[in-house]
């Protein structure tokens, strides 16, 4: 544990990107005086139904790392066993029960993604099935005993779905149970996660009590929205950004973004002192500063997070090339085309939407080009998807403001 952390640093670590702390002066002294002296346990429930994380899920693991730059231990659960369950957390449907396969395969990649950004040699990986395959039913049904229908019922995507007319299952019930007794079984000091993730951790609050632990302290973080800058980022909208994207990927969609969400991608995303933001919203008000340029610091600061400065300054470059000076990229990754094909099959096929019907949209929007001469020709706009697309070699097709592939026979 660091000795006595600074005011600065604790307020940085309990404001910048906060939503919510729960008893917000309990958990400053611990920051302070720590458990006993000891290094706080800092707990995050993982979702195993994930195999390719977004940008979006980095804001919760850069929120673990400056906890650990207090001298604080990351505890991480994996959440294979409720992953038999289905958990509707901000859905309206429960999501669909996974093998044991699966979740194993999600969780390495997971862990694989997590472990670029939060310290490793500061984290506990722990996996629910040590404590749930030692439970039987007189332990579920005692788990149970601890909430009634109406309390389960505050929480806001329960209580919309049965407004809704929308069934809910018992075994969804009992998640926020599970998930909360996940931190009985870890003595877990704090736990974080995002905001639609609030009443599942107070549960873990009301039940730690019960069995005669001290009640964890409660920190979510707010969400970042999409590329839409409206909904929350999410890889079933087509509407994020991944974190193993490529450099010039990553850096021309965050320059895709609207103007008024660059303020949340700071304060979730980088370490720029709230300080200058401040400043850049004053100057950007008064019309003294270009929303462009600030949008250029805060590509590059991210993409840095993410990949390095080296590669951060030549994606801007790269940017700035492409889009100032309106010429195409020059690292357009080939799509070989043995025969002609539907112009949705190809956009598909190639990665460039996530399904028919997004990239049936996209050309209906005006977003579908082809430069059947390559980078030295004029682009033609594709607003039919019944369109054929020929085998035309080194020509290049452009989907949305970003994303190309050279045909290749």
């Amino acid at each position: 544990m660091k000795q006595s952390p600074t005011k600065k640093e604790i307020d940085h670590l309990l404001t910048r990107g906060v939503s919510l702390v729960e008893k917000e002066a309990d958990l400053r002294r611990l920051l302070v005086e720590g458990n006993k002296g000891e290094p706080l346990r800092v707990k995050l429930g993982v979702d195993p139904t994930h195999y390719d994380l977004t940008i979006g899920h980095a804001v919760v693991f850069r929120k673990l790392r400056q906890f650990q730059r207090l001298g604080h231990k990351t505890v991480v659960v994996i959440g294979d066993w409720t992953a038999r369950l289905g958990d509707p957390s901000g859905r309206v449907e429960a999501r669909k029960p996974l093998t044991a396969e699966e979740v194993n395969a999600n969780a390495r990649t997971y862990l694989d993604q997590f472990f670029r950004i939060v310290d490793k040699d500061q984290t506990e990986v722990h996996r629910q099935t040590e404590w749930f395959d030692k439970f039987d039913l007189g332990d579920a049904i005692k788990l149970l005993g601890f909430k009634t229908v109406a309390q389960m019922l505050e929480r806001d995507d329960f209580a919309k779905r049965y407004k809704s007319g929308i069934e809910i299952s018992l075994a969804e019930f009992m998640y926020p149970l599970l998930q909360g007794y996940d931190s009985v079984a870890l003595r877990s000091d704090v736990e974080i996660g995002g905001t639609d993730q609030t009443f599942n951790l107070l549960v873990g609050r009301d039940l730690q009590p019960i069995f005669g632990q001290s009640a964890q302290q409660i920190l979510t973080m707010n969400l970042i929205v999409g590329l839409d800058g409206v909904k929350k980022m999410g890889k079933s909208l087509d509407n994020y950004i991944a974190m193993t994207a490529p450099a010039n990927d990553m850096f021309g969609k965050l320059m895709s973004l609207p103007d008024p969400t660059m303020r949340s991608y700071f304060e979730a995303l980088t370490d720029v002192e709230d300080t200058e933001l401040d400043e850049f919203d004053r100057k950007m008000s008064e019309g003294t500063l270009n929303p462009r340029d600030v949008k250029l610091r805060m590509a590059r600061e991210i993409v840095a997070e993410f990949h390095s400065v080296a590669e951060a300054v030549d994606a801007q470059e790269a940017f700035i090339r492409q889009f100032s000076e309106r010429k195409l990229p020059t690292d357009i990754p080939d799509y070989h085309l043995d025969a002609s094909k539907n112009i949705v099959e190809v956009i598909v096929e190639a990665g460039l939407a996530a399904s028919n019907n997004r990239a049936r949209e996209l050309i209906k929007q005006g977003g579908v080009s082809l430069f059947p001469k390559g980078a030295s020709g004029d682009s033609e706009r594709i607003s039919d998807p019944t369109y054929t697309l020929d085998v035309i070699d080194g020509a290049i097709l452009k989907v949305g403001k970003r994303q190309y592939i050279r045909i290749k026979a």
